[in-house]
């Protein structure tokens, strides 16, 4: 069906910036020709009825540590980099940061090779790399090991500025107790996106690493220095300085909705919070648990933990997430959505949204109306079918 005529009606459309009510979107030889009302579509195309249902370009996902039942930090190869891609594609994700975290250096130098590899062959939805850590604060360790948090040499420099090369897209949290404002700044001059996470800093001093480059907080209010009345921390200084854009888990169980709330409200721009699943291995799977470095993960309500309950990612879905935020936070759906696709998307540079001529039909998901499941429209299954699986 991808290379026929086809028009998608009643439903809703979100084409990367605001929601159409009652529209159609049709398609010509697998290519996005309009998105008009419902009563002008053209004739002789195969008609499919959405029920209510939502198309929107695919999700972004800028933290991505596994799925399909792997870790990226286990295996980093195109292999891996592949099974992680084809499962959250199946959650309606289009693009994702592969994200390794505190690894020996090893491992972060197979990853880029990985990377850069995958970006070679074309892997799908494989859009760049996330490094979350090493180089971290020990403080705010969370399940990241310890032992392997260490600061930023000049090594571990050049090996980022040379990875820059080969990957376009290329994301760092680090946290100031662990890369210096100089080390901030060349690594922002190179063209790498700079995150703060992991990170007891002070409200000044996150401030400071903004002025330097940094531009981006990693999953706000988890493993952070947080908002006192006299000591606004990290959380503060995400919030406040307009210049840092911040990913958030919203899955109810790492930040509770109020403060999910309290921070869509209070968010300075230009920038954005954005949505990220920070999903690991067993996302797009049924699996009860997996192994994290030898450490057993178990997964139960919806939650990650290790043995002695901290959490450890998160069991998340992107619209999982736009659920969240539309019936715990009360956000407007558009803006939830375009938290999960446009927002991240703009962040790296990445282009996205529904554009005619250019927007191919795998690149399209449909959202059923409840927000409780997705799927490609490339997917066999909506070659007509009503309904949508659950995730």
């Amino acid at each position: 069906m991808t290379g026929a005529s086809i028009t998608f009606t009643h439903g809703r459309v979100f084409d990367g910036e605001r929601l159409h009510e009652k529209a159609s979107v049709q398609f010509d030889d697998g290519v996005l020709v309009a998105v008009t009302r419902d009563q002008e579509h053209a004739s002789g195309h195969h008609v499919v009825n959405l029920d209510g249902d939502i198309l929107s370009p695919g999700y972004v996902d800028l933290q991505v540590n596994g799925g399909g039942g792997v870790m990226f930090n286990d295996d980093p190869s195109v292999e891996t980099l592949s099974r992680i891609s084809s499962a959250h594609q199946t959650l309606g994700t289009s693009a994702i940061l592969p994200t390794l975290i505190t690894d020996i250096p090893a491992k972060t130098t197979a990853a880029i090779s990985a990377v850069h590899a995958a970006l070679q062959e074309r892997i799908s939805g494989i859009a760049g790399l996330h490094l979350e850590g090493p180089h971290l604060s020990i403080a705010r360790h969370g399940a990241h090991d310890p032992a392997l948090i260490r600061k930023m040499d000049d090594a571990d420099l050049q090996e980022l500025l040379a990875a820059k090369s080969k990957i376009p897209i290329l994301k760092v949290t680090i946290a100031p107790e662990s890369v210096s404002i100089r080390q901030v700044r060349q690594l922002v001059e190179a063209g790498i996106l700079v995150s703060l996470g992991h990170s007891d800093a002070d409200f000044e001093t996150c401030c400071a690493y903004a002025d330097a480059g940094a531009s981006c907080v990693t999953h706000l209010f988890n493993a952070m220095s947080q908002l006192q009345n006299r000591a606004p921390g990290l959380v503060g200084a995400a919030l406040d300085e307009g210049r840092f854009s911040a990913g958030l888990i919203a899955d109810g169980i790492h930040v509770h909705p109020a403060s999910l709330r309290a921070a869509w409200a209070g968010k300075r721009g230009p920038g954005q919070i954005f949505l990220v699943s920070d999903a690991m291995a067993v996302a797009g799977t049924d699996n009860p648990g997996f192994k994290l470095e030898g450490r057993q993960i178990s997964r139960l309500n919806g939650r990650l933990t290790l043995e002695d309950g901290t959490l450890a990612g998160a069991d998340l879905d992107l619209t999982k997430a736009v659920n969240v935020l539309v019936n715990n936070v009360g956000v407007d759906l558009a803006d939830a959505i375009r938290a999960a696709t446009t927002g991240p998307a703009d962040l790296i540079g990445l282009q996205t949204g529904l554009i005619p001529g250019q927007t191919r039909l795998t690149d399209v998901i449909r959202i059923s109306s409840d927000l409780t499941g997705v799927r490609s429209l490339g997917a066999p299954a909506d070659q007509g079918a009503p309904g949508i699986a659950a995730n």
